[in-house]
């Protein structure tokens, strides 16, 4: 008897160890499996960020577009990083974490074989406690009870000790398993952040370099040119009205009154970059608190 609650305790143990086992293992594949697709879910909405940086380049002047584009060239290379990151998951991760289904099933598999075991061997014992209480003269019946008692006693032991000797590989290739998974999982996102960064780092760099002056001085240059163009189409209808004497001409046409509103389309573009700076520091100071 004493034997048999032994063997009962130690097979509650193996199956409190699948049973832990299938659940929690279960649970992580399902977990890094959502994990790996969220990734490639991100790594798609960057590709979408890469063609906008793009287009919008092509809208720009010189310096802002290139750096636009260098922007969408580094950023795109992340993404190329962030696909091998997600291939490396799926194979690393997600499908060892999967292969765990297929042995747990192996091992309920020999707890049930187990079980069958060990349910023959408590009917054996039953039919000769029986036959002892029925039939104590019954010395024949009673022998051939106890030998069929005893054979299904050593079988029950023998597979106990498979069963255990099972176990005891599946608990060690388990913790092997576990670290190796996640070890993998460790190094896969710290060499993707590795490069990530060294690619920030050198895009950050770039936007810090961006020549905002020159392009701003451009683009200065061609309002001029736009207002200049419109004075010139507005002189051939002051000079058309023949019958009306010729007076000193109008003040914002002279020289003096070009430079003037030339300074004040420059003031005004300074003003709006002050302005901006102001709002800036303000939505800083806001997210600060």
């Amino acid at each position: 008897m004493n034997t048999l609650l032994s063997r009962d305790s130690q097979v509650k143990i193996m199956e409190t160890t699948v049973g832990h086992a299938e659940k929690y293992l279960g649970q992580f594949c399902t977990l890094m499996a959502s994990y790996t697709r969220k990734t490639a879910k991100l790594r798609d909405k960057a590709d979408l960020v890469v063609k906008q940086l793009s287009d919008f380049a092509n809208t720009e002047n010189p310096e802002l577009r290139t750096c636009l584009k260098s922007l969408a060239d580094d950023f795109a290379m992340v993404q190329d990083y962030r696909q091998a990151e997600v291939e490396r998951l799926e194979n690393k991760v997600v499908m060892p974490l999967k292969a765990y289904g297929d042995i747990i099933k192996e091992k309920r598999a020999d707890m049930k074989k187990f079980n069958s075991t060990r349910n023959h061997e408590m009917k054996e014992l039953e039919k000769l406690e029986k036959i002892r209480l029925k039939n104590p003269s019954d010395r024949h019946g009673i022998s051939q009870a106890e030998a069929s008692a005893q054979k299904a006693s050593a079988e029950a032991s023998r597979t106990t000790r498979q069963l255990a000797e099972t176990m005891n590989d599946f608990q060690k290739q388990k913790m092997e398993d576990i670290k190796k998974i996640f070890s993998d999982f460790l190094t896969i996102e710290m060499l993707f952040h590795a490069k990530a960064l060294e690619v920030y780092s050198s895009t950050f760099q770039n936007l810090e370099n961006f020549d905002m002056q020159k392009d701003l001085e451009m683009y200065r240059s061609r309002v001029h040119i736009y207002d200049g163009t419109i004075d010139s189409m507005a002189l051939p209808t002051s000079r058309s009205t023949s019958s009306v004497q010729r007076g000193p001409s109008p003040t914002w046409r002279t020289p003096q009154s070009a430079l003037r509103r030339q300074q004040e389309i420059e003031d005004e573009y300074e003003s709006e970059e002050e302005d901006d700076l102001e709002d800036l520091d303000e939505e800083y100071a806001r997210i600060r608190r």
